[in-house]
């Protein structure tokens, strides 16, 4: 029987943080329950919506050998203190510090890329199974706690998945995050194939199931109070390179709302998360969207968005995590019933799903370590062996939406080095879906080209001081003949 306390689609905001008789439990024996070897799932997407308390008392006690999975990036708490203690042995999806980076990039830790859209149910069915050693222990971030229910915090993530799939359960209840917060949050589970339904969305920003995760009460087994806040992502100031970036984009999509007939009803957009993310959605409030709906459809509300909301800009923002500055987070916090209205959050699963990209049309910008002349995306390594960050839900959005657009720098290391490049050395994105480049040099738009004609059209997007050498490249690799043609004696000793 479910608890009558656990809120409803009708009744979003639970009546208190604790509901009913609860396993109240200090940091240190929560992280006692945790087996010497053990699979950790964790709440957390964009930075936010992390359990911090009980990965700190794993990180000061006793050794383990720990696969952590989270929904995407979190805090030091995990990615940090986990691997100096030597506790992380094995990482699911993502590195988001330079700690943890260092320590896939030298063998400490194990770390496996994925897509997430997919994660939920690779961790439900198996699909990372060589990695999950253990008992499986979920420990997850909650404004609200009940004897089988909770209401995440600043993200969703695949915290609905991860509490399903978990042998144990442990909540650490967040006083520093508003209970109000269960108004941005619908939750809908999806049911095991092969009798998966269609997700019951017809608009963006449509309601579903309310905002509880709920489980099987005999797996919760602590509830852990803290009041510590969110150490979330500061943006950069956007620099003139994003500003030339951004004004290039918003130029195309003006031109593209004319002609295309996927902006004939509205407007669905997904950009990635990050500074470069962030200023381009500033380009967005001098795109002329006539009297058309413009709606975020994708990962996270960042800082951008609550400003385009605020400008009357946006119809509304559907995402998996408030991936926002610490400004930001107070400025959501300060007037969340009037944000709950425009914003809401899902499972990663449900956010990212192929079915729902494509139901609603959405046109996906999303950034990269570079681009080859064909149109092969590099989004995750640094000259092909060095991991940065990982996919995320770059991929999801990438191969799924109905207009894919990459936008980056043409150079990096300070001009020295060319983002437009003859070869990728490792490709995430595959030249079938990438339509279309923005740097702050134009936009190639790659759409019914050949790769002759793809790289003709890219060079001229590139850095001019590297033009002449790119285009002495495509030259000679024509010369060898072939539908692509390529130099691969050279291709990946170029600059």
């Amino acid at each position: 029987m479910t608890d009558p306390d656990a809120p409803t689609a009708n009744d979003p905001v639970p009546d208190a943080r604790l509901g009913g008789d609860l396993p109240i439990a200090t940091p240190e024996a929560a992280a006692a329950i945790v087996p010497e070897t053990a699979t950790l799932l964790v709440s957390g997407f964009g930075g936010v919506g992390y359990p911090k308390l009980v990965p700190e008392a794993l990180a000061a006690g006793d050794a383990r050998e720990l696969t952590v999975v989270s929904g995407g990036g979190v805090g030091d708490e995990i990615d940090r203190d986990l691997v100096e203690s030597g506790d992380m042995a094995r990482r699911y999806p993502f590195v988001p510090n330079e700690t943890s980076r260092a320590a896939a990039n030298d063998g400490r830790i194990q770390f496996h890329d994925r897509h997430i859209s997919r994660l939920a149910d690779e961790v439900r069915f198996g699909g990372i199974r060589a990695g999950m050693r253990g008992e499986t222990i979920a420990v997850v971030e909650a404004v609200a706690v009940g004897p089988d229910w909770l209401v995440p915090s600043t993200s969703i993530g695949h915290t609905p998945a991860y509490v399903g799939a978990a042998d144990r359960v442990v909540v650490e209840v967040n006083r520093a995050q508003p209970v109000e917060l269960a108004r941005v949050h619908d939750v809908h589970v999806r049911d095991d194939p092969p009798n998966r339904d269609p997700i019951p969305l017809d608009d963006p920003l449509g309601e579903t199931d309310g905002p509880a995760v709920r489980f099987d009460p005999a797996k919760l087994a602590a509830v852990v109070e803290t009041d510590r806040p969110d150490d979330p992502y500061e943006f950069r100031s956007a620099s003139a390179t994003d500003e030339a970036i951004a004004g290039n984009l918003g130029d195309f999509l003006e031109a593209e709302i004319d002609r295309n007939p996927l902006f004939a009803e509205a407007a669905n957009l997904q950009f990635g998360v990050g500074s470069l993310g962030n200023a381009l959605m500033g380009a967005l409030a001098d795109v002329d969207f006539g009297d058309r709906p413009v709606s975020y459809v994708g990962e996270v509300v960042q800082d951008g968005l609550l400003d385009m909301l605020d400008a009357g800009d946006l119809e509304g923002a559907s995402a998996t995590s408030l991936a926002l500055s610490t400004a930001g987070q107070e400025r959501l916090f300060d007037d969340i019933e009037r944000y709950a209205e425009d914003v809401v959050l899902r499972p990663a699963d449900v956010s990212n799903a192929p079915e729902l990209i494509d139901r609603f049309g959405v046109v996906g910008v999303n950034s990269a370590v570079e681009v080859d002349l064909y149109g092969n995306v590099n989004a995750t390594h640094i000259g092909g062996t060095r991991v940065v960050n990982g996919i995320g839900g770059g991929g999801d959005f990438a191969r799924n939406c109905r207009l894919g657009v990459i936008a980056l720098p043409s150079t990096a290391v300070d001009g020295s080095v060319s983002r437009i490049v003859p070869l990728t050395p490792h490709t995430d994105h595959t030249e079938h879906d990438a339509s279309v480049i923005v740097t702050e040099h134009g936009v190639a738009d790659l759409r019914g080209l050949s790769p002759r004609e793809r790289a003709a059209a890219l060079i001229e997007v590139a850095d001019p001081s590297f033009r002449t050498d790119l285009d002495a490249y495509r030259q000679r690799a024509a010369d060898e003949g072939g539908n692509t043609p390529h130099d691969l004696d050279t291709a990946f000793s170029w600059r």
